[in-house]
């Protein structure tokens, strides 16, 4: 696209030199930018070029459906000089999507989004063909969401694959897919899906509105979009949610959420976002509810110990030693006894080692990664213990810390910090302190909203009919209504009765 800090293109005019002319100064002799100069086989011989970056376009589509059809097809019937691109478009070109303008600009838009343009010497107008043939990842399963039992595909970089994706999905004419477009210099396409007859009108309304509102000169991956339109910034919770598999986008859709599908990233931004969301997995509706819920409990077992177990050692171990037992006192003191740091001191330290090495394993090539997480945990701590630094009962309680933040991927970064936050109220006042810092924490999870929902719907407030799908699973069966916290249009999901269950009768085996 043109530069915002120049003047605005000129229109189209009818002699092909001034336009080519004004399209060189634009991209100021670009290597990639081809014009492939023309002579139509009509009367007069008229002129004209082909437009198009070397890299965005497929060659093959270039040669069949534009080239030989322009040079070959249209000198069979003798006619006169082309008048107007509906002549071509009507008869001519057999490419499945053609669009026709008079500004200069959509010419130059066209050809960045990977299209070929044609102009005509005596035509004030311009004619992209869609030729895109750019490198692409083809859909493989994502790394960040791994299943056992359920889909392996996942979203890729291209927009139009990620539509797709999902269009599969929902064999349905109720569902929208609207084009926006951001960023004044990365001109990104973005796409917002949703389910007429489901969402909330009134979402809707606000997702354009603040999308509306983004003015910035790039927009290169979805936290781009998440930074410019969440409810809460400053919070450490996320009040957006992303995806990389397309059945978890297709479902959100289903109960009256919509999605935000950017080009160039394989994640989507659904919203509104619940808190309950982090505690769901999608392998939850495919195994038995009593299994699923029992796993739910795992992973909320898992959050507050990740969040509070440093914390509460320190307040145990500091102010409240009568609550532990003898035994397990005489133990510890005697694995501290030759630390020269406090219990708060030394689970600082454990704790700074654990995200060093969380960081490193992360941002290293994966080999390398997988071998620093190993020599990181068994010999630095080891090492760690037998020199004195620290004591074997931290270690043990960072570890256990540690393990129970990475079953919640979604909480792992407000969980690090909270974990600071709880340990320094638990140096200071204890036991208070920690009742202090998660009375704090409620009361900042009950004030946030995102898009207009209740973040803790349906704790808070309270709405019994959501808990069939909260702190448990209930069968598929039983969740007849959509979560009344997103506003759906249609709120039963699930006609009404009881369904028909399988009964053995005469005659079966």
């Amino acid at each position: 696209m043109p530069n915002p800090t120049q003047n605005p293109p000129p229109p189209l005019t009818p002699d092909l030199e001034e336009n080519l002319a004004a399209l060189a100064v634009l991209f100021q002799g670009d290597s990639d930018f081809i014009v492939r100069r023309l002579r139509l086989p009509v009367a007069g011989g008229q002129m004209a070029a082909l437009l198009f970056f070397d890299g965005l376009v497929d060659v093959d589509i270039i040669g069949e459906q534009i080239l030989q059809p322009l040079l070959i097809e249209l000198g069979r019937t003798p006619r006169g000089p082309v008048a107007g691109m509906r002549q071509l478009t009507d008869s001519l070109l057999p490419a499945g999507e053609i669009a026709t303008g008079p500004g200069l600009e959509g010419a130059c838009d066209a050809c960045l989004l990977g299209d070929a343009v044609l102009l005509i010497d005596g035509v004030a107008e311009y004619l992209s063909v869609n030729a895109k043939g750019f490198e692409r990842r083809a859909v493989q399963e994502p790394q960040t969401e791994t299943v056992v039992r359920g889909p392996r595909e996942g979203f890729t970089e291209t927009l139009r694959v990620n539509t797709a994706l999902i269009r599969r999905r929902l064999k349905t004419t109720a569902l929208r897919m609207e084009m926006h477009t951001l960023g004044r210099r990365t001109h990104t396409p973005v796409c917002l899906a949703w389910l007429d007859g489901i969402a909330d009108p009134a979402l809707l309304q606000e997702v354009r509105r603040r999308l509306d509102t983004i003015d910035t000169d790039a927009i290169l991956n979805s936290g781009y979009i998440e930074a410019f339109i969440e409810n809460a910034p400053r919070s450490i919770f996320q009040t957006m949610a992303y995806t990389e598999k397309p059945d978890i986008v297709t479902a959100k859709l289903l109960e009256g959420r919509c999605a935000l599908i950017i080009d160039g990233t394989p994640f989507v931004l659904t919203m509104p976002m619940l808190f309950v969301e982090c505690f769901q997995s999608p392998e939850d509706y495919t195994m038995r509810p009593h299994i699923a819920t029992f796993l739910r409990f795992i992973r909320m077992v898992a959050f507050a110990l990740s969040l509070m177990a440093p914390a509460v050692y320190i307040a145990l171990t500091t102010f409240h030693q009568e609550l532990i037992p003898t035994t397990l006192l005489f133990t510890i003191a005697a694995a501290s006894e030759s630390v020269p740091f406090s219990g708060a001191v030394e689970t600082a330290i454990m704790l700074v080692t654990f995200e060093v090495l969380k960081e490193a394993g992360v941002r290293l090539p994966k080999p390398i990664g997988q071998a620093v997480s190993i020599v990181g945990a068994l010999v630095m701590g080891q090492a760690a213990i037998q020199a004195g630094v620290v004591g074997a009962p931290v270690v043990i309680v960072i570890a256990f810390s540690a393990m129970g933040g990475f079953l919640i991927p979604s909480l792992s970064d407000a969980t690090s910090l909270l974990r600071w936050y709880l340990l320094g109220l638990a140096a200071c006042m204890g036991g208070f302190g920690i009742a202090l810092g998660l009375m704090t924490i409620l009361l900042h999870l009950a004030s946030l909203e995102s898009f207009g929902a209740v973040y803790l719907h349906p704790i808070a407030p309270l709405h019994p009919p959501g808990l069939l799908d909260t702190l448990v699973r209930a069968p598929l069966w039983k969740l007849r209504f959509r979560p009344a916290g997103l506003k759906p249009q249609d709120s039963r999901r699930i006609a009404s009765g009881e369904p028909h269950f399988g009964h053995r009768v005469r005659g079966d085996p």
